[in-house]
């Protein structure tokens, strides 16, 4: 199988190797000269049979938009365009509706693991026609873990669902990280009692009901700055734990522990505190997001 790639920033490069690694031909382009590997969108449609698969992994908003409108431009009718990126579910049916008028078809897929993915396996929800979706798994596969196919993978619905499911789980991933985070800060503000905060999550690790990916990446950060001391705890949203709360409001859900991680993150944008850099440090070791220096 060969596809297109759009987009390859440290992700969609992570992801171009681990297709090639299981035998996918992947015809890459990104602006950046250094990395991509043809010249331009239209370079990308001549490099690739047809019918076509190609996967868009840019920023979400305008920036997709934007690709998804030029791909219209420059494939043909029966081609496939996946929006990997973390766009809002919203958009799906306006980028469906944009590339059928041109008789292309249109899937949506989130993707969950980082920085790690390229190694582990990623996480994916996808949402679309059955048919695209069948046709595409050779790519699904090849990115997923390895193991049975339920496990890191799902055909979540219609178009829209795939990024609807991620939304939620990144709502849910706040939470989970403001928890650990809280915990940490109360830990470390017992010093005369609580000797080794590291030690005490390092013991969590194996037979506790609280262990986990994320347990095993904040013991790593502990490990590399034991104190937080070179990171400040000023967090940013990109925009899926909103869109979360947005869509319990609208459906009268009650996400009380979602919505307060969401606030949280305000908070350390006007006062440092050891529980936001435990989230910043979260942030970082599973995303490779950036921190801004103490």
């Amino acid at each position: 199988m060969h596809i297109g790639l759009v987009g390859l920033g440290r992700m969609g490069n992570n992801m171009r190797t681990r297709l090639r690694a299981a035998g996918i031909e992947v015809t890459g382009y990104d602006p950046n000269p250094e990395v991509t590997d043809v010249a331009d969108l239209e370079a990308l449609a001549a490099a690739i049979p047809a019918p076509r698969v190609v996967w868009v992994m840019v920023p979400s908003g305008p920036i997709t938009t934007g690709v998804i409108t030029d791909l219209a431009g420059v494939l043909s009718e029966d081609d496939l365009v996946i929006d990997g990126g973390n766009s809002k579910f919203t958009e799906d049916a306006k980028h469906a509706a944009l590339l059928a008028e041109h008789g292309i078809h249109y899937a949506d897929c989130g993707v969950s693991g980082g920085i790690w993915g390229a190694q582990n396996g990623y996480g994916l929800m996808a949402g679309g026609d059955k048919a695209d979706i069948e046709r595409a798994m050779p790519v699904f596969d090849a990115l997923r873990p390895e193991g049975p196919r339920a496990e890191g993978f799902v055909h979540a619905g219609a178009v829209g669902a795939g990024h609807y499911a991620k939304m939620v789980h990144n709502g849910i991933e706040y939470a989970l990280m403001q928890a650990w985070a809280e915990g940490y800060e109360l830990l470390d503000a017992k010093d005369e009692l609580i000797h080794d905060v590291t030690g005490v999550f390092k013991a969590w690790q194996r037979g506790t009901v609280v262990r986990g990916w994320l347990l095993e990446l904040l013991v790593k950060a502990l490990e590399e700055d034991p104190e937080f001391t070179d990171i400040e705890g000023y967090v940013e949203d990109s925009g899926e734990g909103r869109w979360t709360v947005e869509e319990a409001l609208n459906n009268a859900v009650p996400v009380p522990t979602i919505s307060a991680s969401i606030f949280a993150r305000f908070v350390s944008r006007q006062k440092d505190s050891p529980a936001m850099k435990a989230v910043a440090a979260l942030r970082k070791q599973f995303g490779g997001h950036a921190v801004r220096k103490a």
